[in-house]
């Protein structure tokens, strides 16, 4: 098995996408429910989330390839499971529907600019 060295400003960059995608999923989430939109409310909105960003990325060791799709999908997975689960667990209630809207808002904004990367990558490596 070979390992590949992944630099850490790619690893750095990796983090704040990911990060930065929950922040934008939970602004406009409470954009469009016409909450208000502050620092505050934005980060109170997005911690459990991003509490699962943090569990999806110790358990698929995420700087190890954080560019990877398969791996992105692991911390789809956590920032979903952890995130919905300790948003239920303060507000006592899960609609199915938020369930649905932030499971496929959040593949679309942590999985997509993985697959971005990704054409990005192979574009210059095929040059």
């Amino acid at each position: 098995m070979t390992t590949l060295t992944v630099r850490p400003a790619t690893v750095t960059l990796a983090a704040g996408a990911d990060v930065l995608a929950v922040l934008v999923f939970a602004a406009v989430g409470r954009s469009s429910h016409a909450e208000v939109f502050d620092a505050f409310g934005v980060l109170t909105t997005a911690a459990p989330f991003l509490l699962g960003l943090c569990v999806g990325w110790l358990i698929g060791r995420v700087w190890r390839a954080p560019l990877r799709l398969p791996v992105g999908v692991v911390v789809w997975v956590g920032a979903v499971v952890i995130g919905l689960g300790v948003r239920a667990a303060f507000t006592h209630r899960l609609p199915i529907t938020f369930a649905l809207v932030a499971a496929a808002s959040l593949a679309l904004f942590l999985l997509g600019w993985r697959a971005v990367a990704g054409l990005i990558d192979r574009s210059r490596t095929n040059r």
